[in-house]
């Protein structure tokens, strides 16, 4: 396995984006294409994120772990190939996700975990103070016990960072709804731009509706949250504004993905309009509704993509294109 980077310095232009979070094989089971439907992916919510930023031209480091083994080879090779430097911590084996297709091309995942990256503090602390962007989610921010870690580099980051966090929940791995709570609610009020889905906020908070759980989010802080709603299509709100878009009519390979093809394009749209850095924080409080209609329909564009095709593919810039420019009020 070839030695994993760190990060470039700043004056070499460091990573614009640094994710913390899980890196992972998924073993995609379906059914419906018999003994050729199972086959092994690189996976994981971060791991997928920060492939779809790097795709997307975004210069992108991955704080992560696996080990030097079959399963991590395939992810160290997918990594390398799509252009994200690892940073490794942790010694357990690589951990491995089993996804079950249904018949609508929805998953359901099986998990065997280990989220520890003991031993890179030290690099990991140095990509997220060079970088202009933070991501982080899911596994990461909720199993021990690297979500300590994780939530200390999120902090560290802030004075020179914006942040994103989607909690992409897995009550397989967390099922303690409580504790699931607190932690997202932590990770929402330090971040700056917040994802979820109808599926995560309808577990994590079932004595109200999703749209109600998006608004409280965004009391906690951040300056944006959005809701991905599946074929209903996404909601992006703000202190200004909602805006509502409908799915993308698409003939549907699978799910997997999307939601992280989606933060990706979220990510790469706010780094087109020069909204990445703490710097830019009083701007992107400032979206108004004709500039997240054009982030919402460009991270909707991502996601359908990465849903016309098998597995956790998502688009590169050639495919999806620049953002576009909003248009006039």
């Amino acid at each position: 396995m070839p030695t994993p980077s760190t990060t470039r310095d700043v004056a070499d232009g460091g990573p614009l984006v640094t994710v913390i979070g899980e890196s992972l094989v998924d073993i995609i089971d379906d059914p419906r294409r018999g003994t050729a439907g199972r086959k092994a992916h690189p996976g994981g919510s971060p791991l997928n994120v920060a492939v779809g930023t790097a795709r997307l031209g975004l210069s992108t480091s991955l704080v992560t772990h696996y080990d030097d083994d079959a399963c991590g080879r395939i992810i160290d090779q997918h990594l390398q190939a799509n252009g994200v430097r690892p940073v490794l911590g942790g010694a357990a084996p690589t951990s491995t996700a089993t996804a079950a297709l249904g018949p609508d091309g929805a998953a359901t995942y099986a998990f065997d975990i280990t989220w520890d990256i003991n031993g890179a503090s030290l690099p990991a602390l140095a990509a997220v103070e060079a970088s202009a962007h933070i991501h982080t989610g899911s596994i990461a921010t909720s199993l021990s016990p690297g979500n300590h870690a994780t939530f200390a580099l999120v902090e560290a980051a802030r004075d020179s960072a914006t942040v994103s966090y989607d909690p992409n929940c897995r009550p397989g791995i967390s099922p303690d709804v409580a504790a699931a709570c607190k932690q997202a609610e932590e990770f929402a009020a330090a971040s700056d731009l917040v994802k979820a889905s109808d599926e995560d906020l309808r577990w994590l908070y079932p004595d109200r509706t999703p749209d109600e759980s998006l608004a409280a989010w965004l009391e906690l802080g951040p300056a944006l949250v959005a809701l991905t709603r599946g074929a209903e299509g996404p909601v992006l709100l703000n202190r200004q504004g909602r805006v509502d878009l409908p799915g993308e009519s698409i003939d549907v390979a699978d799910t997997v993905g999307a939601g992280d093809s989606f933060m990706a394009a979220l990510i790469s749209g706010l780094a087109q309009l020069n909204l990445l850095g703490a710097g830019a924080r009083p701007r992107l409080a400032a979206l108004t509704a004709t500039e997240l209609h054009v982030l919402a329909g460009y991270a909707n564009r991502a996601a359908a993509i990465t849903c016309s095709r098998a597995g956790a593919n998502p688009p590169r810039t050639v495919e999806l294109g620049p953002l576009p420019p909003p248009l006039p009020a």
